[in-house]
């Protein structure tokens, strides 16, 4: 059976003292070329760029002004891709390299297109290698995905993928980071159940070059598995362990997917927009959208956050501002502001012109796990 996989490895898993691992990456791509030869497909998340231009230009830290960390990504990711076509290439395995940024997927005809051409490349037997356009990403506009553990779990549920291998400086997770608390328990098995409301002492990065951490991953974890994707993290010094993983050794830390995933539209809305603005809504609103599955109505709406358009998202938020739902809306936030804690009948009369009886509509909006 054909399984598609997604694998993440981090900058700590590329380099050694701010220069590039050449043996690590030599085995991260024997791997891959014989997870191919099994029948298996595979995408590959690979960081790296930064860290790598910093130590092409000798720089001695990771650049902090935008323009200087976009100009230093441009130059590491060129000789990046270089080096891993240079190894495929050695053992006749076409690589494709594949810039995203978050308007990528923002936008509903660039993410089917990019679905599109994922299916395409895998078809045609091709390792696509996969990062953030860090480039033209603008941090400040929402349009980054801040990390690549979130990049991998949303191209994983794009595509459909089988399981997300999360590659990082650590063997698997732990209830607490184990290089600072030597009583840190080690985490095997998570149940779908278990990961919604898993609280794990997950710091910030581990390393100087990198931008995600245990947090991350966790959070990427919860995306893919929302996809039906199984989920493992295990150390990037050792990808020949994703082998062994797949041939059932219990090894690093495995996320169960969810029994029944949401469908590829829902996760759309949930995980591949930006959510532009928030709405605070009453109890009894929370209680018929978290428990209900119904649409949001102007009357349950207390509270106007941030400034949008119709069909923009905005996240859902109880009375204490915690995140229930995501959706898109059918009226501006100008128009919401007006029409807020009214009956529906009322708003022709409100606006002026007859709108939506719904504010969002329960085909538009996904409710968030508690």
């Amino acid at each position: 059976m054909t399984r598609t996989l997604v694998i993440k490895i981090g900058t700590s898993s590329l380099t050694r003292d701010g220069q590039l691992a050449l043996s690590a990456i030599a085995m991260l791509v024997e791997t891959i070329a014989q997870l191919q030869a099994n029948g298996d497909r595979v995408v590959l998340v690979s960081s790296g760029a930064v860290g790598v231009g910093c130590a092409r230009l000798n720089l001695s830290e990771r650049p902090q002004q935008i323009a200087l960390k976009q100009a230093v990504a441009a130059v590491g990711q060129g000789r990046l891709i270089r080096i891993y076509d240079d190894l495929f290439t050695s053992l006749n395995l076409p690589i494709a390299q594949v810039l995203l940024t978050r308007r990528d997927l923002v936008e509903r005809s660039s993410y089917i297109n990019a679905k599109n051409t994922f299916a395409a490349l895998l078809e045609l037997g091709v390792v696509p290698i996969v990062n953030e356009n860090d480039t033209v990403a603008v941090e400040e506009l929402q349009l980054k995905f801040g990390d690549n553990d979130t990049l991998s779990a949303l191209v994983a549920s794009l595509i459909g993928a089988d399981w997300l291998f999360l590659l990082t400086d650590v063997d698997r997770l732990y209830s607490a980071d184990p290089r600072a608390n030597p009583d840190a328990q080690p985490i095997q098995l998570v149940s779908a159940e278990e990961l919604a409301q898993l609280q794990v002492e997950a710091g910030s990065s581990g390393s100087q070059w990198g931008t995600g951490g245990m947090a991350t991953k966790l959070s990427a974890a919860r995306i893919a598995t929302s996809a039906g994707v199984r989920v493992a993290i295990c150390h990037g010094k050792q990808p020949e362990n994703i082998e062994k993983i797949l041939q059932g050794e219990a090894i690093g830390t495995q996320f169960e997917p969810q029994p029944r995933p949401t469908n590829a539209r829902k996760r759309w809305i949930a995980y591949g927009l930006v959510a532009r603005g928030k709405l605070y809504l009453d109890a009894g609103a929370v209680k018929a959208i978290a428990r209900g599955g119904k649409s949001l109505l102007a009357a349950g709406i207390t509270r106007v956050e941030g400034e949008f358009l119709a069909s923009d998202a905005v996240v859902l938020c109880d009375p204490q501002g915690v995140e229930i739902a995501r959706g898109l809306t059918n009226y501006t936030s100008a128009e919401v502001r007006q029409i807020q804690g009214q009956h529906s009948d009322r708003i022709p009369e409100i606006l002026g012109y007859m709108g939506a009886e719904t504010v969002v509509h329960r085909d538009n909006l996904v409710a968030i796990e508690a």
